[in-house]
């Protein structure tokens, strides 16, 4: 029995609409980071980029346990000199908390093509609005 590869013309992509309201920002995450690399599929390879389109919504209502909101930071150098900037969490869920959960699935993938690739199809919105109703995605209960 041989292994099994996939070739990009085989793949079908899905799309799943994750509501973040009172689950915590690293859990929901993880799922998303999980199925834009298609690891639910049995048909996953890591070389190859599988996986399906994901909307997270409601992410103002997303949850940090613990003491993150004060001493969890996110930090960025602008290029410059003494460009270092740092945003603590607290100000980022008040003024961009879909940019806090991009963040949080960012890291949760790989740092190669397939990552970069992956992370394209991610939609993250602050609210319950979202503008994908067209493409009829499925709710993914975590």
């Amino acid at each position: 029995m041989s292994t099994y590869m996939p070739k990009a013309n085989e793949i079908s992509r899905k799309w799943y609409v994750i509501d973040a309201t009172g689950k915590s920002l690293g859990r929901v995450a993880a799922e998303a980071a999980s199925l834009l690399r298609g690891k639910h599929k049995p048909t996953f390879a890591p070389h190859a980029d599988c996986g399906d389109h994901v909307i997270i919504i409601n992410c103002a209502q997303a949850v940090l346990t613990g003491k993150k909101l004060e001493q969890k930071t996110y930090k960025w150098h602008t290029g410059w000199i003494g460009g270092l900037k740092e945003i603590q969490y607290k100000e980022l869920m008040k003024t961009h908390p879909e940019k806090a959960m991009m963040y949080a699935v960012r890291g949760m993938l790989p740092s190669n093509t397939v990552g970069r690739k992956s992370l394209t199809r991610l939609r993250v919105y602050a609210d319950a609005n979202h503008n994908q109703a067209a493409q009829k995605p499925e709710n993914y209960d975590i």
